[in-house]
């Protein structure tokens, strides 16, 4: 799993043992996507999207930047109140080294569950949403859908690369964008094989 950043200048970084199990925290989670999702934050304005206390995000924001994941907008904020932003670049959360060991193991499943649950939720609050206020949301905002395909290991890859281009191409295209009007998307891509026999 990555969680991308295309029109940054640096390589996609792959997280090592240590990085994954510093942010193998739900609240972790959570904080690093709301820093990847809507930009620089607090620890007080992180810690009224997550209500916990400032002290707790405060806290976290810390044991992230000790490995990188985050750091602190220069010349933005005071002693009092520093802004903290992710790192640029795309990062992988899946090191094959750090799923040698049943810890990286432990932590890479611990990453990925609360960044998959996170997406699970902020899509069904959409769907709910939209279901309750249907003239508040134009049909051509959003793309719900799933296909059922047999392919080949070399035809998965093929769309795969195809979808990953599609992305980088709106991303060097829309990403940084602060004008009026604009809101946060999350762009989502699921290809994955399915069990043999329907299991």
């Amino acid at each position: 799993m990555t969680e991308s950043d295309p029109t940054a200048t640096r390589p996609e970084r792959v997280l090592d043992a240590g990085a994954l199990k510093a942010l193998a925290h739900p609240l972790r989670v959570q904080m690093y996507d709301i820093l990847s999702q809507y930009g620089a934050q607090t620890a007080s304005s992180l810690a009224a999207l997550t209500g916990e206390s400032t002290g707790s995000t405060s806290y976290h924001l810390r044991a992230l930047a000790k490995h990188d994941l985050i750091r602190e907008v220069e010349g933005r904020g005071s002693a009092r109140e520093r802004w903290w932003e992710r790192e640029k670049g795309s990062v992988s959360f899946t090191n094959p080294e750090a799923m040698k060991t049943p810890s990286g193991r432990a932590a890479t499943q611990v990453v990925m569950t609360e960044f998959l649950n996170r997406r699970h939720q902020q899509l069904l609050r959409f769907v709910g949403d939209s279901i309750r206020t249907p003239a508040e949301i134009d049909d051509m905002t959003a793309l719900i859908s799933t296909a059922n395909l047999r392919l080949t290991p070399d035809q998965a890859k093929e769309l795969n690369e195809r979808f990953s281009a599609l992305i980088d191409e709106a991303s060097d295209r829309y990403r940084g964008q602060d004008e009026a009007g604009t809101q946060p998307y999350t762009v989502r891509v699921d290809v994955f094989a399915l069990p043999e026999g329907g299991n």
